[in-house]
């Protein structure tokens, strides 16, 4: 059986036989019944480390997402996000099919808002328009190249927020990557949300699940509308295992995923028939933009596959590499010579 290098996303990560034993050890009980011990935990441990009330285990980063949308707003209001984002771009429209509200999509820079971009997209409070409740940033934003957005970016969009009554909420799937990259604690990005949705089956390596995080008001009626997307579990302790685990054993080893990152952008940068964007990696993700005149993205993929190297096409010029736990060095350098024999 062929061994592939997989770097198509950071979500083909298997657990590791520790993240494995953690899981057919822990402690169970009724989740639906608030009651099974190892879920608890989980939720208390992230709600202090996120400087918030309440946490709420959830299957995917989707759900928690679509739940903090539907927690924050009404059928007939609208969200401000950039046109890349996750929420938007994929999540199957889940803020009109589930929520009944729409999104006024902003242009960003590799998925950065500037407030300025902001301050005009109110809409006036009369009945011909959608009331405009919430704000949704994205970090690190994956549409851009895994970039971490700049906080000090987020104090001012948040103040603005606050200052306009509308609700902040943070797609915070690899926020992880953040945190280490940055050096900025979970707390402190965390402060300037009203929700923050967090991932542990991307770049910590775990088989499923995400958290939202957020007030204790909040997160109880995230809870029923969990219930009511079909989100509720039972025995959830198997599975919160693994996040926990991950959060004590795979948070600070994100670092060695960028170094990773950081060698391969570097043969990009030496190709005369790729270019990185945006310029600079800062993470785990790598975008890249392969020259239409010599070959398309599809063609790129199919001749690294024949190398044994899964890469994601993900436009008709565009690949993504996405380094995580289950990439080492070695696997790094075959990248890195299949880059370097393209021709």
């Amino acid at each position: 059986m062929q061994k592939w290098i997989d770097v198509r996303s950071d979500t083909v990560t298997q657990p590791t036989p520790e993240m494995l034993q953690a899981m057919m050890s822990a402690p169970l009980g009724d989740d639906v019944y608030s009651e099974d011990p190892t879920t608890n935990l989980l939720q208390e441990k992230l709600a202090d480390l996120f400087g918030k009330k309440m946490a709420l285990f959830v299957p995917s980063g989707t759900m928690s997402n679509q739940l903090a949308v539907k927690t924050h707003t009404q059928p007939g209001d609208e969200l401000l996000c950039d046109s890349t984002c996750h929420i938007y771009t994929w999540e199957a429209g889940g803020p009109a099919v589930l929520s009944g509200v729409t999104c006024r999509t902003i242009e960003g820079q590799y998925g950065i808002l500037d407030v300025a971009q902001l301050k005009d997209k109110i809409r006036p409070g009369n009945e011909h328009y959608v009331r405009t409740k919430l704000v949704c940033l994205e970090n690190t934003h994956n549409r851009g190249g895994g970039k971490i957005y700049p906080l000090e970016k987020i104090k001012l969009i948040s103040d603005w927020a606050r200052e306009n009554n509308l609700r902040m909420h943070l797609d915070g799937a690899r926020l992880w990557n953040a945190i280490i990259a940055s050096g900025i604690s979970a707390k402190n990005w965390a402060s300037h949300f009203d929700s923050v949705s967090v991932c542990f089956s991307k770049g910590l390596g775990c088989p499923i699940g995400s958290a939202l995080i957020g007030s204790e008001e909040f997160i109880k009626q995230a809870r029923r509308n969990r219930k009511l997307f079909g989100g509720a579990m039972r025995q959830s302790g198997v599975i919160a295992a693994a996040a926990l685990y991950a959060i004590e054993n795979h948070v600070e080893r994100l670092a060695i995923d960028h170094q990773n990152a950081k060698l391969i952008s570097q043969a990009i940068k030496n190709s005369r028939f790729f270019s990185l964007e945006p310029a600079e990696v800062e993470t785990n993700l790598i975008w890249f933009r392969v020259d239409p005149d010599f070959a398309n993205a599809s063609r790129i993929a199919n001749d690294a596959r024949n190398c044994g190297i899964l890469i994601s096409p993900l436009t008709n010029e565009h690949l993504r590499i996405c380094t995580h736990l289950n990439v080492n060095k070695t696997d790094c350098q075959k990248i890195i010579d299949f880059i370097e024999s393209v021709h």
